[in-house]
């Protein structure tokens, strides 16, 4: 169970980042002008409201889970969050972003053995 819990929680950090990089996409960016348009945008709510459904998911794992295995294996968002934007938003990932995701997969690897 805990290890759903994680799961939940890492899919609701990388939903959302998207959820604000799409909004961020729509509206321009941010600049000086346009931040209270930004944090009003419906899809930057949406994305804080995952995060906030992370936190409470979080709290949930680390009541079940030591941090020293839950962290590293938080990690796995990086990957999820780097294949996705290369999937959804077509952005082009260096060589060294994929030996990263490497790394840390095999990061993850290690610190679940038992």
């Amino acid at each position: 169970m805990p290890y759903l819990l994680l799961g939940a929680n890492i899919v609701c950090l990388v939903a959302g980042q998207l959820l604000w990089k799409l909004g961020l996409d729509r509206l321009g960016g941010l600049t000086g002008g346009n931040w209270l348009q930004v944090l009003l945008s419906p899809l930057i709510l949406a994305g804080i409201g995952l995060y906030g459904v992370a936190t409470v998911l979080w709290l949930a794992v680390l009541s079940r889970l030591p941090l020293s295995a839950a962290y590293p294996l938080q990690s796995l968002a990086y990957v999820f969050g780097i294949v996705l934007a290369w999937q959804l938003f077509g952005e082009a990932i260096p060589l060294n972003r994929w030996v990263g995701c490497a790394v840390i997969v095999a990061g993850v690897m290690i610190v679940s053995w038992k």
